[in-house]
């Protein structure tokens, strides 16, 4: 009896045990329920967070969209889209200017000759070419024709110098100069123009070169008529030198062009306003500038001057009595 009272005892300790194991068990199950609950409630608790960001967002969008519709928020996208534009547009500006410059060395080849070059080309602009049967070779560099047509401003600003022409307010090199580069400029564009109508073998840049060096001869004239004022001499000068620099450009022209009705609308256009250019740089010139002060300025008046006024006598009794009268109020 006293051995199955030791295994009901011992039985009795092992289900104690196992019951306490069940309840461990139950109590790790109610801890593990627990955190599970407090994970779902935390997950709700974000769910619910994510939701308020959300109908805040969605508020903050529906007055951006309120301000949109009005006026000031249309006001403020278009001065956007204006200030990006404009933005834009001067980068790409500026990006060319910069490239522009960067490039410089496509105007190198234009400007790079030698000063023996240069003056063999001028003796050459004084020398009508015979052979017209075939194109003649023209010069396509600026360097020489720059030069000449600052040559002739610095020769007009000396004609004014020496001339009666009264100078106020400052110099007249910025109409000497507008008014020489705009013959350059403005006759080689319009005879380049004419040129592609006749269908002549002739580019802008040697339109330029052959007008350019042909102020050589117009230089030179105008030079010696300024010091020496003679009319028959500026005549002599201006039919021999003029008329030798004029009769090259148009039998340089001449070998380029194709067809008598063509050569004879280029080259008399050509000459016209060659020989014209020089007939009023010489005696129009002056009075236009003149002119034009005038009509900016005023008339030329003459200086002011003082001019002595005659006092009247006055009789020696009127003298007395007022003296009398100043010396009694004192």
């Amino acid at each position: 009896s006293g051995a199955p009272a030791a295994e009901w005892g011992g039985f009795e300790d092992n289900m104690q045990g196992g019951g306490s194991a069940v309840i461990d068990m139950e109590n790790m199950d109610d801890t593990s329920g627990s955190s599970f609950e407090d994970m779902g409630e935390m997950h709700q608790r974000m769910k619910e967070e994510e939701e308020e960001e959300a109908e805040g967002e969605a508020g903050a969008g529906e007055e951006e969209d309120g301000e949109f519709l009005g006026m000031k928020g249309l006001r403020g996208q278009l001065g956007r889209q204006v200030a990006d534009q404009m933005w834009q547009v001067g980068k790409r500006q500026a990006s060319r200017a910069f490239s522009l410059y960067a490039n410089i060395d496509i105007l190198r080849p234009y400007f790079d000759v030698e000063p023996v070059q240069v003056r063999a080309r001028l003796l050459e602009s004084m020398i009508p070419v015979k052979m017209i049967n075939f194109p003649q070779k023209i010069a396509g560099e600026l360097y020489g024709p720059l030069m000449l047509v600052f040559t002739l401003v610095a020769i007009l600003l000396h004609g004014m110098k020496t001339s009666d022409t009264i100078i106020r307010e400052g110099t007249l090199m910025g109409t000497a100069i507008g008014t020489c580069f705009g013959y350059w400029l403005g006759v080689s564009s319009f005879m380049y123009f004419l040129a592609y109508l006749c269908n002549a073998q002739i580019t802008m840049v040697q339109m330029l070169s052959l007008l350019g060096y042909g102020l050589f001869g117009h230089c030179i004239t105008l030079f010696v008529t300024y010091n020496i004022h003679f009319h028959s001499l500026f005549y002599i000068f201006w039919l021999v030198v003029g008329g030798l620099s004029t009769l090259r450009m148009v039998a340089v022209l001449v070998s380029r062009t194709v067809g008598h009705t063509q050569r004879l609308i280029l080259c008399g256009t050509l000459a016209a306003l060659h020989m014209l250019f020089l007939l009023y740089l010489h005696f129009a010139y002056h009075k236009v500038v003149e002119g034009i002060l005038d009509t900016l300025e005023g008339p030329n008046m003459p200086p002011f001057q003082r001019v002595a006024r005659d006092i009247p006598v006055v009789s020696n009794p009127v003298l007395n009595t007022t003296a009398k009268a100043i010396a009694l109020a004192l």
